[in-house]
């Protein structure tokens, strides 16, 4: 996340001032550290601690600050754009949250579907902006595949991450950690089913088994909202048509993911889900080339590729008169 924001800006020329969220601020400072030791001139990378209404809130509103590029909720990021229309109307580009689907139809390879949805949902323990939180399967495959899903979770290592042989670490904090039950707990409620985990695994720290439901409606709370931990929620669908309705019921569009071996099924769903980025036969797959970004309230603006660079950018127009010139 560090090298996504300050790349771009460094190439453009800008000087920049980086707030690392409060719960995870060590990183950025280290790599502050490593760029004074590769030669950046003090004043041109500047890393801040602090909590967003503090810090946050005054890089926002700053009047001197021409541009904040932000990563993180809808609602913060509400806040952000709020600040900057109000002080020096400072260019705002937004990565937020999202709730994206894994479309998987019925020829997929069953065993490398599951291992995708897995992937998609429990890397990071689900505390990333594109985790495939919503899995919506075609009903010729749907048995097999939750079955597989269900089996293959429950081997998901959950522990120390300085462990080489646990897949899956703690939620971030104590707060993300009651946030996740919390909404399993709604899930239960709603009358969706729990297959596997959704419980808090060990006595001590903030680990949760690896969670999925099946019979997710899509009025439930845990289709609707980024939840941003391991909690799949499950889904049926019957045709293409019902599959693209599906994935487009929700107020994000950060990513989806398809899972075909059919080029036509492939090209016409891409083209219908209203989302920055579509990965097919693969999930999480970035690369630095590939520009990345949201559509409706997942936010607006692009971090990698080229795209990066024009955030940082503005264009000039000069316009002089040439006088007595013989092709006038």
């Amino acid at each position: 996340m560090f090298f996504l924001k300050v790349s771009p800006a460094l190439a453009a020329g800008c000087t920049m001032v980086v707030k690392p969220a409060e719960q995870t601020p060590l990183s950025a400072l280290y790599y502050a550290h490593l760029a004074k030791q590769a030669g950046i001139p003090d004043g041109v990378l500047n890393v801040i601690t602090g909590y967003g209404e503090t810090a946050g809130a005054a890089i926002s509103s700053h009047m001197d600050i021409d541009k904040v590029s932000f990563t993180g909720s809808t609602e913060v990021g509400r806040k952000v754009m709020q600040a900057a229309a109000t002080s020096n109307l400072k260019a705002v580009s937004l990565e937020l949250g999202g709730k994206s689907p894994l479309l998987i139809f019925d020829d997929a390879d069953i065993d490398n579907a599951a291992d995708l949805a897995l992937i998609g949902i429990l890397y990071n323990k689900g505390e990333i902006c594109a985790a495939s939180s919503r899995v919506l399967v075609q009903e010729g495959i749907y048995d097999k595949l939750v079955k597989k899903m269900t089996e293959k979770a429950k081997t998901w290592v959950v522990g120390d991450p300085f462990d080489p042989t646990v897949h899956q670490g703690p939620q971030v904090d104590k707060t993300q950690f009651d946030k996740v039950l919390s909404y399993i707990g709604h899930g239960k409620r709603e009358g969706a089913t729990l297959l596997t985990g959704g419980k808090p695994c060990g006595e001590r720290g903030y680990y949760i088994e690896p969670t999925i439901f099946a019979n997710v409606e899509d009025d439930m709370l845990i289709a609707k909202d980024e939840i941003f931990g391991p909690v799949m929620s499950l889904m049926k669908f019957k045709t293409i048509e019902e599959a693209i309705k599906k994935a487009n019921n929700t107020r994000y569009g950060l990513a989806a993911g398809i899972v075909t071996k059919d080029l036509n099924i492939a090209n016409t769903v891409s083209r219908s889900i209203r989302a920055g980025t579509i990965w097919i036969n693969c999930y999480l797959a970035f690369d630095a080339s590939c520009p990345f970004g949201g559509y409706k309230m997942s936010g607006f603006g692009k971090d990698m590729g080229m795209e990066a660079l024009e955030k940082y950018l503005h264009v000039k127009s000069v316009v002089t008169p040439i006088y007595n010139s013989p092709w006038l």
